[in-house]
């Protein structure tokens, strides 16, 4: 069954309501809540339920056997950060299906990396690139089509062809962030987006929700954020890029007092977490925080004109 019609509890009416709200597949469905169907469709609890069992059976969501898993994970797509060397410690570059988060203070080259695969994706396989576009969600004014056509040109790319690309918004609230969010999943279905990059997913939920009183409500909406991302990445075999924002730990007496933003909604969300600090001139330092399926580990790169790249 591929057709919404086509699922238990689901009428003409309530698969053009469905498909207002952004449900176009039977795998949106079947990743649903039954309050997010509710509202959507306008219906009530059971006809909820009933299309989402519908849904899932339809998708096949049950257990499978872990050598299908092994399987399917060879197929996964990699971006190429342009240095090899950060490229080693996360397995070949940002994979597709999962959300890898970078943090660090300010100037510790998050901006230049989500840039630089922005341009990298545009590229084939072959030379680590997706042949895919990018979609670049903007919260603190740091995206330059002016880095692009830099980096554009030290991989051999079309200025032209590489702006076109990349489609670009300026977030201005939380609420507007997640809608990006959404619309983004619109053009995942119709174009041949590989990438999502949100520079910074923090940001906005730190400006607007100040205080111990909001913190509850906050991590609620950023974990409903970060579900979304992760939805969008799996559906749509593309890779999610976020950077973050750090803290210092004011009780921390010894070792490195910074801290990601987020908290452990964030933490354990992520697919990977890479911690970036300066080094050097124009060195960073990336270790490897967090990953399901690899160790700890540290890279140096540095940021030329040209892009992210290896040390001389």
């Amino acid at each position: 069954m591929t057709g919404l019609e086509d699922l238990g509890g689901v009428g003409p009416a309530i698969a053009e309501k469905l498909r207002s709200a952004g449900y176009e597949s039977v795998e949106s469905l079947a990743v649903a809540t039954t309050g997010e169907l509710m509202e959507a469709a306008e219906v009530g609890t059971r006809i909820a339920a009933k299309v989402i069992n519908s849904a899932r059976d339809a998708a096949k969501m049950g257990y499978e056997r872990a050598s299908e898993v092994m399987e399917r994970r060879k197929h996964l797509g990699h971006i190429s950060t342009g240095s090899q060397s950060l490229d080693r410690i996360i397995d070949g570059g940002i994979e597709t299906q999962g959300v890898t988060e970078v943090f660090g203070e300010f100037g510790s080259g998050k901006s230049q990396i989500s840039h630089q695969l922005c341009v990298n994706v545009q590229l084939p396989p072959e030379q680590g690139g997706l042949n895919g576009k990018a979609i670049y969600i903007d919260t603190e004014n740091t995206f330059r089509p002016e880095r692009i056509a830099q980096m554009a040109k030290g991989v051999g790319l079309d200025l032209g062809q590489a702006l076109e690309n990349i489609y670009v918004a300026r977030a201005c609230t939380t609420d507007h962030q997640m809608l990006l969010a959404e619309k983004a999943e619109e053009m995942a279905r119709e174009g041949d987006v590989k990438l999502v990059v949100i520079d910074s997913l923090t940001s906005l939920f730190r400006t607007e929700y100040c205080g111990r009183g909001a913190l509850a409500e906050r991590q609620q909406k950023l974990g409903r954020h970060l579900a979304a991302l992760h939805r969008l990445s799996e559906l749509h075999d593309l890779a999610v890029f976020i950077t973050n924002q750090v803290q210092s730990k004011p009780d921390a007496f010894f070792g490195d007092p910074t801290r990601p933003v987020g908290g452990h909604v964030l933490g354990h969300s992520a697919t990977a977490r890479i911690y970036l600090r300066k080094s050097k001139a124009n060195t960073r330092v990336a270790k490897l925080v967090d990953h399901p399926g690899l160790p700890p580990e540290s890279a140096t790169f540095q940021i030329a004109e040209a892009g992210i790249r290896d040390l001389n």
